[in-house]
């Protein structure tokens, strides 16, 4: 294990990027033809859909860590997605978990350029990132923060109509250049018939799409497609086990994911590839990457013992165009109950506990209010692990361990504070 670590240490953020859009460039003349016939979601531009994803806590198992009580944060990592070919784009690792992801921007939006739309949550809804598309001729459609980037209002606010989740308005705003100019875009507000899962009824999308290319209810339309990142990260997570707890340290838990990130990218051009020839409407969402990544699992060993190594050979060699032909050929052999989508069951819900939770240290404890960043300094450097807040962590601040009694499945119990556990006595 230490000469594992002593060799994943070596492997710099920027390997990781450089692998995964290798990757998706290799790719990316293979893809191309197993989704020509598909519709665009908006003609005349390249969808990037960009958002971050928080790599879990991992176990303690660095000598740093032990005697901190929270739980240690291996990292982040920030992914461009491209949904219309179903392949991340880029991926931009960070090892401080604490860092914002808005730091990590800059490096992605150097890939941006005119002909490009880039989709992102109000946690990029900033003046430097919505002006650094601009300079690079490209478009956004962003989710405006409450706070920033506090465009003015230059027109009245006029209502457009309704669209599948809500009622659409529009409005010219601006906002100040660095140069003391103006930049003109348009403000889409729309009024939702249900409100999110934090309360919000109104969702408000800053624009310098052009009305002609797309008009309110299509600009409010198109962010819907930023949550296809999101459907990204659980595949990742449920198929290929991105998210690998017992790794310590931090460039080993993102090399982890940036290797399920690569492995999404194949899957998913081996998805095309089904869809295509077996004429698949990929609005109905029939191959599941889990039961895909599960067949490939299960039958790779015997494959690479009943097949000559000069066998693949012609498949290295070929070209793109031809390699697609060879993967479609393959394709239609596939039998599709192998790997299609399982049916929604209907299924009774779950008995509500109310507050009480599994005894579990892992599920109970608040990672954002006691947790630390296993970044290198904290690893390489020992002594005392400090917390967010500024307190140190000593060995007397350890959890207490929890009886293997309080596992019952009889039992009901929840969380009292910080410290302990007390039992709930149910109404008899």
């Amino acid at each position: 294990m230490a000469a594992f670590y002593a060799k994943v240490n070596h492997t710099e953020p920027a390997l990781l990027r450089a692998l995964v859009r290798g990757s998706a460039e290799q790719l990316l003349p293979v893809v191309e033809p197993l989704r020509a016939g598909r519709t665009p979601l908006l003609p005349g531009f390249r969808v990037r859909v960009v958002d971050g994803n928080h790599l879990p806590a991992s176990e303690k198992r660095l000598a740093p860590l032990r005697d901190f009580r929270g739980a240690a944060l291996p990292g982040h990592a920030l992914v461009v997605f491209d949904p219309e070919l179903g392949l991340a784009m880029d991926l931009i690792p960070c090892e401080d978990a604490y860092a914002s992801e808005r730091v990590l921007m800059p490096a992605a939006m150097e890939a941006a350029c005119a002909g490009d739309l880039w989709l992102a949550d109000r946690h990029f809804s900033t003046r430097s990132i919505i002006l650094g598309l601009v300079a690079r001729s490209a478009h956004f459609v962003i989710h405006e923060h409450k706070a920033y980037p506090n465009p003015t209002a230059v027109g009245p606010r006029r209502r457009i109509g309704r669209s599948e989740t809500g009622v659409v308005f529009a409005q010219r705003v601006t906002i100040l250049k660095t140069d003391g100019g103006v930049l003109r875009l348009r403000r889409i507000e729309i009024e939702l018939y249900e409100p999110t899962s934090d309360g919000e009824t109104l969702i408000r999308l800053l624009t310098n799409l052009p009305k002609a290319a797309a008009d309110a209810r299509k600009v409010a339309s198109l962010y819907l497609s930023q949550w296809t990142v999101e459907n990204l990260f659980q595949r990742l997570g449920s198929a290929l086990h991105s998210e690998v707890r017992t790794l310590g340290q931090p460039r080993a838990t993102l090399l982890m994911f940036a290797m399920a990130v690569v492995a999404f990218n194949v899957l998913s051009v081996l998805q095309s590839a089904v869809e295509t020839a077996h004429t698949l409407a990929p609005a109905d969402d029939v191959v599941s990457t889990w039961h895909l990544a599960q067949e490939v699992r299960s039958h790779y060993p015997g494959m690479m013992v009943a097949l000559p190594a000069a066998g693949w050979t012609s498949l290295v060699e070929a070209l793109p165009k031809e390699f697609t032909r060879s993967l479609l050929r393959l394709a239609r052999q596939v039998d599709l109950r192998h790997i299609r989508k399982n049916g929604k069951r209907c299924t009774s819900p779950r008995s509500r506990r109310g507050d009480v939770e599994s005894p579990r240290w892992a599920d109970a404890w608040t990672p954002s209010r006691h947790s630390v960043a296993v970044c290198s300094s904290v690893v390489r450097g020992g002594g005392t692990v400090t917390c967010p807040s500024g307190r140190a962590s000593s060995p007397a601040s350890r959890r207490p361990r929890v009886s293997a009694q309080y596992r019952g499945a009889s039992s009901r119990y929840r969380w009292r504070g910080q410290y302990g556990i007390t039992r709930m006595t149910s109404a008899r």
